[in-house]
């Protein structure tokens, strides 16, 4: 009875492996400027008390910390992350002037450039300013 409790739990392992989704991540960080107009305006945001988040129209710096997640096929380098890395890095040159995008905008840009790349893989971006606040989205195929 123990034998055949033990080949089931094995067998059900063996499934588990054999059907996991798997990825890749690799993470960068940015030095990048940005603001939010509406702050300096929008009631909600502009509230003249502790909550009162109005400077945030105003352009300001960030270390904008960028992690995106690869859906691969199997889990013999099907995607090099050091290369990937690498890869990602270079669409950032120098100091980034990202207007008035959110991080949210930040990563749909950024999903156009790496669907492109492996357009049937899902694809989790995570984009956190100062690596305390942020925003992921995935995209699933």
């Amino acid at each position: 009875m123990e034998l055949q409790r033990t080949q089931a739990v094995q067998e059900m392992i063996n499934k588990r492996i054999a059907n996991a989704k798997k990825f890749i991540y690799v993470t960068i960080q940015k030095e990048g400027y940005h603001c939010f107009p509406e702050a300096a305006h929008n009631p909600k945001l502009k509230t003249g008390d502790e909550y009162d988040v109005s400077h945030l129209a105003n352009k300001h710096m960030h270390y904008f910390f960028i992690k995106v997640w690869v859906e691969v096929s199997h889990t013999n380098r099907d995607i090099e992350f050091i290369q990937f890395r690498r890869w990602l890095d270079s669409l950032y040159q120098g100091t980034l002037s990202l207007d008035s995008k959110s991080c949210e905008m930040i990563a749909e840009e950024l999903f156009v450039q790496i669907a492109s790349r492996y357009p049937n893989s899902d694809i989790k971006i995570d984009v956190a300013e100062d690596n305390i606040n942020g925003a992921v989205l995935e995209f699933l195929r």
